[in-house]
């Protein structure tokens, strides 16, 4: 027959584990929430970000379009200064150096 004390202390052992039992596994549905919260928010912030978007190109879409007699004089254009111009083409198969400017085709020419 086992005696008092030892059976108060094997139920003790058994609650002790079933309560690390239970707190590990709220420990992982801490982890899983935490992750469902993120996804959560992520969801909204494009959901959001998809309406401010749509909302948007609708609008430019209904803005009336200004008539030709409304639409102010358009400003002369500076004379060109070089800057923003493309003095080389892109690379592509069968480029020739003949399409370079001067200075270039010296450069590709040079021993």
């Amino acid at each position: 027959m086992v005696s008092l004390p030892e059976e108060l202390q094997a139920r003790e052992a058994a609650a002790r584990q079933r309560v690390e039992e239970l707190e590990a596994a709220a420990a992982e549905l801490a982890v899983r929430l935490e992750r469902a919260r993120e996804d959560l928010s992520r969801l909204e912030i494009t959901r959001e970000t998809v309406a401010q978007v749509l909302g948007e190109l609708s609008a430019a879409e209904a803005a009336p379009e200004v008539e030709a007699r409304d639409a102010p004089e358009p400003k002369k254009a500076p004379a060109p200064h070089g800057i923003g111009v493309m003095a080389v083409p892109p690379w592509r198969v069968g480029l020739v150096a003949q399409v370079l400017p001067d200075v270039y085709r010296d450069i590709v020419g040079a021993p």
